[in-house]
């Protein structure tokens, strides 16, 4: 049976409390852009807006003049989105905690993952939310999951609990090496 082959996330929805409230946090807390606001096609009551969120791709909002930001977290069963994560540069992900801070919204401060550094938050409606920043840049041609693949194949033959900055330097060298093999075989 063929597999249908995704290609990337297109976008993904949220049900947010109201428009006002959801373009104040996340194009004047987040800077992403609103570049659609139109009714939901679904429930014509309902006005769907969408956010570019950096790279062109969309995070959209179901919201309703008459909701009300609900804090409360998002409940952690099964089949509940636990996080959603945004691409930040190292230049920004520095500045994350305290930008938060000086608009007082709770973070967790720096988190090293290993292969990333992460800083959680909540957004108004309760939606945790995390700015994560690579520890690396792949080699030309290749891709995040291509590094991060090899990555893990090495940290698995080492035996290591967890990708650490050794395994994504040996990572990258091989895919270097894979993308352009020197003829000088002194070099290998």
């Amino acid at each position: 049976m063929t597999v249908l082959q995704t290609q990337g996330v297109h976008h993904i929805t949220f049900v947010g409390s109201n428009r006002e409230a959801t373009i104040a946090f996340y194009q004047g807390v987040l800077g992403m852009p609103l570049v659609l606001d139109q009714p939901n096609l679904d429930v014509p009551d309902e006005t769907h807006l969408y956010f570019d969120a950096g790279d062109g791709r969309l995070i959209t909002f179901f919201v309703h003049p008459t909701r009300a930001n609900d804090p409360t977290p998002n409940p952690e069963g099964i089949g509940n989105l636990h996080h959603l994560a945004f691409t930040v540069s190292r230049a920004v992900y520095t500045q994350v905690a305290k930008r938060l801070n000086e608009r007082g919204i709770w973070n967790t401060g720096e988190i090293d993952r290993g292969f990333m550094d992460s800083i959680y938050f909540r957004d108004p409606n309760g939606q945790l939310l995390e700015m994560a920043c690579y520890k690396f840049t792949p080699p030309e041609g290749y891709t995040v999951a291509d590094v991060l693949a090899t990555a893990h194949r090495i940290r698995v033959a080492a035996g290591a609990y967890n990708v650490q900055d050794e395994h994504l330097a040996q990572a990258i060298a091989e895919l270097t090496k894979r993308r352009a093999p020197s003829l000088n075989p002194a070099e290998v």
